[in-house]
């Protein structure tokens, strides 16, 4: 049984604010729970007026407050942007609030621009090799203290809170591998490069004490209902909000609207068909065999699934739907 999960950015929708977006991200990890979802994952962004998880330690106490199963991590916490000791502190303390629940995945981009960048660390002096240095620092955290050592993570010391390291390229994907760390990868934006560093991961796999053998997590968009057309419909919603970042206008989750064609260029059209090629949209009939396909070809361990529908209801569906298509191939 391949285990699905979620992948949030708290989505604020045009007209609503940061409180409704956090309201209905609780939602959804109570519902995620009881339909069988295996993680919920919330990921680190700054200075962009459409995602309220920004404070991403906090939104996952939220979350883990409000379920009692499922796990709850970062996808991810962007580790450039603070000290190792704050992050092993901050999920040292979810992890005695919620023990054998919290996940701390790591990336190494900012997350948001570079002008935001300096404002959240104050410097921008550092190099590529300070990730893995403060990968292994904030691991050291989590291990049991030893006498005489001058710092401690309290809460943090002895937790061995699970760490993942995610990527959209092939750095990530060595680290990981390195490390003998899970290794989850952002193919629901950066498909191209998906296949090289999976097989790079598996290939230079070296087991840990955390891990014995390769763990592969792979991101995927999926957004399902009653119809197809209906389904091709919400998908707007995330087509219109890429492209206005690429754009360099980033802001609110759009509404859907009935033709993408009509409000992008077409190339631009040509960025979304690149960018978000894995992504699984219609009805369960239509995605259960590509998404089925997916999984035999990549030989994942697990999915986690993303879906930002303007609409709260019609995302609940969405997500529920999925998992019946999960049972389904599982079953």
């Amino acid at each position: 049984m391949i285990p699905f999960s979620v992948l949030d950015l708290a989505p604020i929708a045009q007209g609503s604010d940061a409180t409704q977006a956090l309201q209905n991200t609780r939602d959804l990890a109570q519902h995620a729970e009881r339909w069988g979802y295996a993680r919920y994952w919330l990921a680190e962004h700054h200075n962009m007026i459409g995602i309220a998880s920004a404070a991403t330690a906090v939104v996952i106490g939220h979350v883990a407050g409000a379920t009692s199963t499922i796990r709850v991590g970062s996808g991810g916490i962007m580790l450039p942007n603070h000290a190792p000791l704050v992050i092993a502190e901050q999920f040292g303390t979810l992890a005695a609030l919620y023990p054998g629940r919290i996940d701390l995945g790591l990336g190494r981009a900012p997350g948001t621009d570079q002008l935001t960048a300096r404002a959240l660390r104050r410097t921008l002096t550092g190099t590529v090799d300070d990730f893995p240095r403060d990968v292994l620092e904030l691991q050291s955290y989590f291990r049991a203290a030893t006498p005489g050592q001058p710092v401690r993570a309290v809460p943090g010391a002895g937790l061995n809170v699970p760490l993942w390291l995610l990527g959209s390229s092939l750095f990530s994907a060595e680290l990981a591998a390195l490390l003998g760390l899970p290794f989850a990868f952002a193919s629901h934006f950066a498909p191209q490069h998906m296949e090289r560093a999976v097989a790079l991961y598996r290939t230079r796999f070296k087991p840990s004490e955390q891990l014995a053998r390769p763990h592969v997590m792979l991101a995927v968009n999926v957004l399902a209902a009653a119809t197809d057309a209906e389904a091709r419909r919400l998908f707007t919603s995330i087509q219109q909000q890429f492209v206005n970042l690429r754009r360099g206008t980033p802001g609110q989750l759009p509404p859907p609207v009935d033709s993408i064609e009509d409000v992008c260029a077409a190339v631009e059209l040509q960025g979304l068909e690149s960018a978000l090629a894995l992504s699984f949209v219609g009805t369960p009939d239509t995605i259960a065999p590509k998404l089925e396909r997916f999984l035999e070809k990549t030989g994942t361990d697990e999915l986690i699934v993303t879906g930002h529908i303007f609409d709260h209801a019609a995302r609940l569906r969405s997500f529920e739907l999925v998992a019946a298509v999960r049972d389904g191939l599982t079953g």
